[in-house]
């Protein structure tokens, strides 16, 4: 009899084990399940002050000779969180713009062809000298940076 006592008493602690096992695992399951959900809010909420942080920080961004357009085109870079445009016009000038649009916030593009700057999302066009308002929805025109070629270099700041 004490044989089934010990037979018993096995496979009543084993029980026990399966139950935690199951436990821990469900658990790990739900923490990875809340840190998948969890992460996009976060960095969605944290973007701003990242933004607003990158902004302040940067006066001014050095483009390399390499790096610059030919005339008549342009190039895309980052004014520190913020994509930003500058274009090499045909008579020499360099201007520089914010590449977001003012309506909803999408990147524009610039069109040498059409001699504008144009949103695709919403059909927001931009002047590509001075980066005002032409047509579309925008309610302002881009920001304008100031661009000053230096040592073959173009560097870009806030005006």
């Amino acid at each position: 009899m004490s044989d089934s006592n010990e037979f018993a008493g096995g496979a009543l602690d084993a029980e026990p084990r399966r139950r935690d096992l199951l436990r821990i695992g469900m658990g790990a399951v739900g923490a990875c399940y809340a840190g998948v959900l969890g992460y996009p809010v976060y960095r969605y909420m944290a973007t701003p002050a990242v933004r607003s942080r990158l902004e302040g920080e940067i006066s001014s961004v050095a483009i390399p000779e390499k790096s610059l357009p030919a005339a008549g085109a342009a190039t895309m870079f980052m004014f520190g969180a913020r994509p930003a445009m500058l274009i090499h016009h045909e008579d020499g000038r360099w201007v520089a713009f914010d590449a977001v649009c003012t309506h909803l916030g999408c990147t524009v593009g610039f069109e040498p062809k059409n001699h504008r700057i144009f949103c695709p999302c919403h059909g927001g066009t931009y002047d590509m000298y001075s980066g005002e308002v032409v047509g579309g929805p925008p309610p302002k025109g881009l920001r304008v940076y100031k661009a000053e070629v230096t040592d073959g270099h173009v560097i870009v700041s806030r005006t």
